[in-house]
């Protein structure tokens, strides 16, 4: 029995090690997107800045859309998800000069703000709202990390 006891307690170490890994892991991410970049803002600060700059332009059709997409994101992540994504699409938007979030700026920051693995779950659902992928092609070809440094000058329209 105690060889059995003493098992449990090494399992549960090492599992108590691998937890507080990944919840290490995860923190020191929002730690570094929290850092101030060359202009003095965060990662984060410029999300809200957008999420705020444009929070007036999104139409109930947009805001309803939005939520579908995100859907399949799980609920413990969505909002933070959402949060990201809303940023995103805000600066597409502001780049483009726009007045109103549009069904193109939307899926277009959508695509630019998910990572390429997760563009088959937004083509599945764009499938089933019957919206055309083919002007979107483009920007599901290429990669994220393509977007970060020039991707307002290769997008303005």
């Amino acid at each position: 029995m105690s060889v059995l006891v003493d098992y449990l307690i090494i399992f549960w170490g090492f599992f108590m090690i691998a937890i507080m890994a990944i919840g290490g892991y995860f923190m020191f991410r929002k730690f570094l997107k929290r850092l101030p970049k060359e202009d003095g803002k965060s990662t984060m600060d410029w999300e809200t800045y957008y999420v705020n700059k444009t929070k007036h332009m999104w139409g109930d059709e947009e805001k309803e859309l939005l939520e579908e997409l995100v859907s399949p994101v799980p609920e413990l992540f969505r909002d933070v998800a959402k949060h990201k994504i809303v940023g995103k699409i805000g600066e597409v938007a502001l780049a483009k000069n726009k007045q109103q979030i549009t069904r193109d700026i939307l899926i277009e920051g959508y695509i630019i703000a998910t990572p390429k693995r997760d563009h088959k779950f937004l083509r599945k659902k764009l499938a089933q709202k019957k919206i055309d992928t083919t002007p979107y092609e483009h920007f599901f070809q290429r990669s994220k990390d393509d977007y970060d440094a020039d991707w307002k000058q290769k997008h303005q329209s």
